[in-house]
């Protein structure tokens, strides 16, 4: 075997390995139906939305990790053309539990369960007072202290942030849940 054969032989196992992990940092398959065709989430009478699984807060951690990187564009609702904070958070409920959330920061956290910071679990909602305004804009708690979110500064970018760094802290207007109560 000459040294060339070799080489390509040695780089087998790492390219598969790179085509491997390549897989998992993929997108999930959107829903089979069209957007227009996906149910919209009807409050209950308490007036807010709940998931018909808690397992699709986890999922959505897992889908907005997936759109680290994407690119930021207001009024944005889909990766290929751009997200903004309440667009990325819509369109990932949507992917994920079949809700078709507003797309507006502050209608959602009208329909979501505001709840205590003990009781933040990934895949909740934090907001914050970006703008001098409450619920200006959101993000997608992942836990261990960081979320989620697609802010219209530095870079453009989706990508994560911790909720106890100064700027964030100091910002915080509301936590909430979609998921069920109890």
């Amino acid at each position: 075997m000459n040294a060339g054969s070799r080489r390509l032989t040695a780089l087998v196992p790492a390219l598969s390995l790179a085509l491997l992990l390549g897989a998992c940092g993929s997108l999930p398959e959107q829903a089979a139906l069209p957007p227009a065709a996906q149910p919209v989430a009807k409050p209950p009478p308490s007036g807010r939305v709940q998931l018909a699984d808690d397992t699709h807060a986890q999922d959505a951690v897992i889908y907005a990790l997936g759109l680290i990187g994407n690119h930021y564009q207001f009024g944005g609702r889909n990766p290929d053309s751009g997200l903004d904070c309440s667009g990325m958070v819509s369109w990932i409920y949507e992917q994920v539990a079949g809700v078709r959330l507003p797309h507006n920061a502050a209608q959602i956290a009208k329909i979501a369960r505001p709840i205590e910071r003990s009781a933040l679990a990934p895949g909740d909602l934090v907001f914050f007072n970006t703008n001098g305004t409450p619920h200006s804009h959101m993000g997608i708690y992942a836990g261990e202290g960081r979320f989620i979110h697609a802010p219209s500064t530095r870079g453009k970018y989706v990508r994560t942030d911790r909720l106890d760094s100064g700027w964030f802290a100091a910002r915080i207007s509301g936590l909430r849940t979609l998921r069920r109560e109890g």
